[in-house]
């Protein structure tokens, strides 16, 4: 359609499209051009020149001071608690590295801010005693997992064994993002990580990555393609050599953004994740085709034949045609049909036609006709329009949660109804955890926070006015399933009933900024 608009216009417009189709080519070369990632080599040059030029700061002697806001936080990517004392555990932040507390969130020592990298995608705690009774080993894979336009890379792993005093690097500097660090139960040099790899450009250091030797080598393990990485794992208590592994398609560049694909799925390692068998293929009952998008995945503890699964469903809903005298929305001439082009009203897509600026040229009744001769197919006004980045991408699926019952060969999808945790912008979530002694009990997190008592078959949201939306995590006590930590977008929040009431836990003086300005009034206002 883009073309015949192009054709049919009068002559004195050609310079204006000379102009705008050569100022759309030069912004097409630059962005191509940003395709090309920076090498990690480079990263971790300009991350030394850094450190050389901060210890000649002239800023090194001015003081800084908190100015507010006197509310703040920022997201929660993941939580770990002591499993025999809950009041002391680690909250990490996509940009905001890793909190520390011994008093159940009522203060947080940073424990990270000593590194050059403060971008989290997960931790890892080896809470298990040593000899000497303190010491506990903490893992950091870097670079937030949750794909949207300000998840910033890492540059891979990170260990410390005294609190954050002195840190490890563990290498892994091109997996930019990841998604899971899984320990060992028994082995403390045995982990697992979930590299999804590159945001913005192809890359094939992504897939499963496996230590033997406490993060001193890495071995690739599972790699499925270049734009294919693992956004989430989890392991059989009992049995460690089974290891699940929840594949993720996804490309995001600056003008566009692919949420699924067919290469998506959940892979199953019953070697300790030497070898990889998909286990969510045709005749599995999970979804397939080229519409998978992120997967979380929870193994139930005391039956590790019980797993469950969560998955952005990025299938199109039927195109649903208005009827009444309102407004036609972009949305509605995505998946549209020619016989339900016809059924629409001449002076409604006159209007739409207005509002989303196209030429004047064209009237209703000229792109009906041209719909209705085939010169352009019945989509061609969304794909005109077509900037859509994923954020709101609705008119899909969405969430949808399976269950297992036999090892992860089987899939059953736990509910009839459509779920509404996420069905826009589901790359940004797709987390479930379980109850540690309940099978039937199972915690969901999207834009909501959602809780199942009957293995999914319905879902409450459990989330209150004082619980900030956008959950990616969630910390479930294995003594006391009632009582979670939940991580969002607006910091931790705290509950010991199953959600029926929540307390915060923000005391961290961290915030996430896009853009810091003031103006020139006395006293002059600081704008975040």
């Amino acid at each position: 359609m883009l073309q015949l608009l192009k054709k049919s216009t009068p002559p004195g417009s050609i310079l204006l499209y000379a102009i705008f189709i050569f100022s759309n080519l030069l912004i097409c070369s630059f962005v191509f051009a940003q395709v090309n990632p920076t090498p990690a080599g480079e990263r971790m040059q300009g991350l030394d020149q850094r450190r050389k030029l901060e210890s000649r700061s002239l800023l090194n002697e001015v003081q800084f001071r908190n100015i507010g806001p006197a509310i703040m936080s920022g997201r929660v990517v993941d939580i770990d608690a002591n499993p025999e004392d809950p009041t002391e555990f680690y909250v990490a932040y996509a940009t905001g590295g890793l909190w520390h507390t011994t008093n159940n969130g009522q203060s947080f020592t940073p424990i990270m801010d000593s590194l050059d990298m403060l971008f989290i995608g997960d931790i890892a705690v080896n809470w298990s005693q040593t000899p000497a009774g303190k010491t506990k080993t903490i893992w950091v894979g870097t670079g937030e997992v949750n794909s949207s336009r300000s998840s910033y890379a890492g540059v891979g792993m990170y260990k410390t064994n005294n609190n954050g005093k002195t840190w490890e690097y563990l290498g892994l500097p091109e997996s930019h993002h990841i998604g899971k660090v899984q320990l060992h139960p028994t082995n403390p040099d045995i982990a697992w990580v979930a590299a999804l790899g590159h945001l913005y450009s192809a890359n094939k250091d992504r897939g499963v990555y496996k230590t033997m030797d406490g993060g001193k080598t890495w071995k690739q393990t599972l790699y499925v393609d270049d734009n294919t990485g693992c956004v989430d794992l989890d392991i059989n208590p009992s049995n460690p050599d089974e290891v699940y592994a929840g594949m993720w398609y996804r490309v995001r560049r600056a003008w566009k953004f692919e949420e699924s694909g067919k290469s998506s799925g959940i892979y199953k390692s019953t070697d300790g994740g030497e070898t990889w068998k998909i286990v969510s293929g045709p005749g599995s009952g999970f979804m397939t085709g080229d519409k998978i998008g992120r997967i979380g995945i929870a193994v139930y503890p005391k039956n590790p034949g019980i797993l469950y699964a969560v998955v952005d469903n990025n299938t199109p809903k039927p195109a649903v045609v208005k009827k009444d005298d309102t407004l036609y929305t972009k949305a509605e001439f995505k998946n549209i049909s020619k016989e339900q082009f016809a059924a629409l009203k001449t002076n409604l897509i006159d209007t739409f036609l207005r509002k989303n600026n196209f030429p004047r040229k064209y009237t209703g009744k000229d792109v009906k006709e041209m719909v209705a001769t085939g010169k352009v197919q019945p989509t061609a006004l969304w794909d005109y329009l077509d900037s859509d980045d994923g954020f709101q991408n609705t008119g899909i699926v969405g969430c949808e949660v399976y269950r297992s019952d036999d090892g992860g060969l089987t899939w059953k999808k736990t509910h009839t109804k459509p779920n509404p945790n996420f069905n826009t912008y589901g790359y940004y979530f797709a987390k479930v955890y379980t109850s540690h002694y309940n099978p039937d009990k199972i915690y969901s997190m999207g834009f909501i926070a959602q809780l199942s008592t009957d293995g999914g078959k319905t879902f409450k949201t459990i989330d209150k006015g004082n619980v900030h939306a956008d959950h990616h995590a969630l910390w479930v006590n294995p003594k006391k399933d009632s009582h979670i930590i939940n991580g969002n977008d607006g910091g931790t929040n705290i509950s010991y009933d199953d959600g029926a009431n929540w307390f915060k836990a923000n005391t961290v003086p961290l915030g996430q900024y896009y853009a810091v300005t003031v103006d020139d009034a006395r006293p002059y206002n600081v704008y975040g």
